[in-house]
């Protein structure tokens, strides 16, 4: 991974909506590498609160986000008031890769940036099959 990407891990801890034995795996394989990284119990939940934390973790230059979906988290940053750069984001999808997905995508050189251009915020109560 470029040394100038950052890392953030959300726990998902109140929202429980990331299986808990991949949370449990891409953490492990985080803590075993020499990567640096953020770490929070809920993103959903900094969100809510209107957390500056999100404004100093989206203007920190080009970042991971390992979580859930990429909408999901464009949201929540834009919700909390802290809009994340498409072009320096990459989400990796706990909720729906493996370990050995997230890790690959995770622990590659490059980053991916994969935010939508979409600029509408999702509709309360939509349920969708987001796959990215």
């Amino acid at each position: 991974m470029a040394n100038d990407t950052r890392v953030l891990f959300c726990n998902c801890t109140y929202a429980q909506v990331v299986p808990q034995s991949t949370k449990e795996g891409v953490l492990r394989k985080l803590c075993e590498s020499e990567v640096s990284f953020d770490a929070v119990a809920d993103l959903c939940e900094m969100s809510a609160r209107n957390d500056p934390a999100l404004k100093r973790l989206a203007d920190e230059g080009p970042v991971k986000v390992v979580a859930c979906f990429p909408r999901a988290v464009k949201w929540l940053f834009s919700a909390g008031q802290a809009p994340l750069n498409r072009e320096q984001t990459q989400v990796i999808n706990m909720r729906t890769d493996s370990v050995e997905e997230a890790s690959a995508a995770l622990f590659a050189d490059e980053l991916t940036p994969n935010l939508p251009e979409d600029n509408r915020p999702p509709l309360a109560g939509s349920e969708t099959k987001e796959t990215s």
